[in-house]
């Protein structure tokens, strides 16, 4: 690969300062120099190095998407999701993925497969190249109890190997399933710890019995794995501290007590609301069936309300909130995310800064890659965007492809900047 001197740059290397005007020289798939400049000086040339005059433009980390569905097929429910023939839906992965990186997601986090090896294939062909798409973290289906959210069966055919979970029942059965996955080659574990009012078992409910949780995470652990959960209700969360699951989904329903052991074990957990999938389904979904009068009854509309309040109180306190709205239904499509960061913004009372932070620095630790990604500094891998625009003015940009000049991954350009003539005019700024 050839080095690349991105000139004439603002510069947002992803430690909470402001964006500084410099220069930033990639060789192989590391950034080697980042050099303040005023804009206009002249770079020190370097020999053979494709040089990029940004013009004044934005240059930041690769974001990092924490809560990934590839094999969510932006259909209205887990059935039209889940049987998607196998063929179909590995190339609807590769095509997903694809779409996540042209959109600035340099890294993502797989939140549940609808296949047992969906992920893991994705994740496989993405790193020796068969396909395009993010670095990326692949995770099981998720497991479930008979009955509990991700138990498709129908009464009259309970194959279990058709639903869109894995259903378990009992410590045992618990063991076993982990030990599958792990078989499989899987970075993490899913676990639905709490309900979904949308498939008839509300949020606030809760399936599992504490000995099935730890025996999950002790399996895990024992083979190296990642434990994630889908955690809504208070006592979910609560077993998410208490039993060492690190990644934390939705967490609508806090007290307290759980604020208090998220606090006491913040650098320990990372919770990805999905808050898109709140907003979207209490108030956009209604062509699919699911008007606002209906969600309010589901209890949408309420669990909304608490989630927010629940972030809010989670940001006061340091705990780490990361975007990843569970996209891929048919009313959070693939290729929304950034509508996350937008979110956090407006409605969970982010600055612009923290909120760019959640989707570059905090992603690093998410990704087990520490401070190697989501920052612009020497020696960290290249995963370097350039903007048009200024997200920390308007977060909003970042939901617009064609704002996002370019993109690049481990030193590589997955999309080059658009070619300008001498002397043309600034980027916006």
């Amino acid at each position: 690969m050839a080095d690349v001197l991105f000139t004439n740059v603002r510069i947002f290397d992803g430690g909470g300062e402001m964006p500084f005007t410099g220069d930033v020289l990639v060789q192989g798939n590391r950034i080697s120099r980042v050099a303040r400049t005023g804009y206009g000086q002249p770079s020190h040339a370097v020999l053979g190095a494709q040089v990029i005059d940004g013009a004044g433009a934005f240059l930041m980390p690769g974001m990092v998407e924490a809560h990934t569905h590839f094999s969510w097929n932006d259909q209205p429910s887990l059935d039209a999701i889940q049987r998607m023939p196998p063929e179909e839906h590995i190339l609807w992965c590769a095509e997903v993925a694809r779409k996540y990186l042209d959109m600035g997601w340099t890294s993502c986090v797989g939140a549940a497969a609808a296949k047992p090896r969906l992920d893991v294939v994705i994740r496989n062909a993405i790193n020796d190249g068969t396909i395009v798409g993010p670095r990326y973290l692949a995770a099981s289906q998720e497991i479930t109890v008979p009955g509990g959210l991700g138990d498709t069966t129908a009464p009259h055919l309970p194959q279990h190997e058709f639903a869109f979970g894995a259903i378990v029942s009992g410590a045992e059965e618990m063991r076993r399933c982990v030990r599958m996955f792990a078989k499989y080659g899987v970075d993490s574990l899913k676990i639905n710890l709490s309900g979904e009012s949308i498939t008839g078992m509300p949020g606030e409910m809760s399936q599992f019995t504490e000995e099935e949780v730890a025996v999950c995470v002790q399996e895990a652990k024992a083979w190296g794995k990642r434990v994630a959960a889908h955690a809504r209700s208070t006592w979910s969360i609560k077993q998410c501290v208490k039993l060492g699951i690190e990644v934390i989904y939705h967490a609508s329903f806090t007290d307290d007590e759980a604020l208090d052991m998220l606090e006491a074990a913040k650098m320990d957990h990372f919770v990805a609301p999905g808050l898109a999938w709140l907003i979207n389904t209490s108030h956009h979904a209604g062509k699919w069936g699911l008007t606002p009068e209906i969600t309010k009854k589901m209890g949408y509309h309420r669990e909304l309300e608490a989630a927010v309040e629940s972030m809010k109180a989670m940001r006061r306190r340091g705990i780490r909130i990361l975007p990843g709205g569970d996209y891929g239904f048919a009313w959070t499509p693939h290729g929304t995310n950034a509508k996350d960061l937008e979110t956090f913004v407006k409605v969970v009372g982010m600055s612009p800064m923290e909120a760019l932070l959640s989707a570059t620095a905090w992603g690093g630790p998410m990704m087990r890659m520490g401070k190697s990604i989501g920052y612009i500094r020497e020696g960290c891998l290249a995963d370097i965007l350039l903007v048009d625009g200024d997200p920390l003015s308007d977060i909003t940009i970042l939901q617009d492809k064609a704002r996002i000049l370019a993109v690049m991954k481990d030193g590589e350009f997955h999309r080059a900047p658009p070619v300008r003539p001498r002397n043309a005019t600034r980027w916006a700024a």
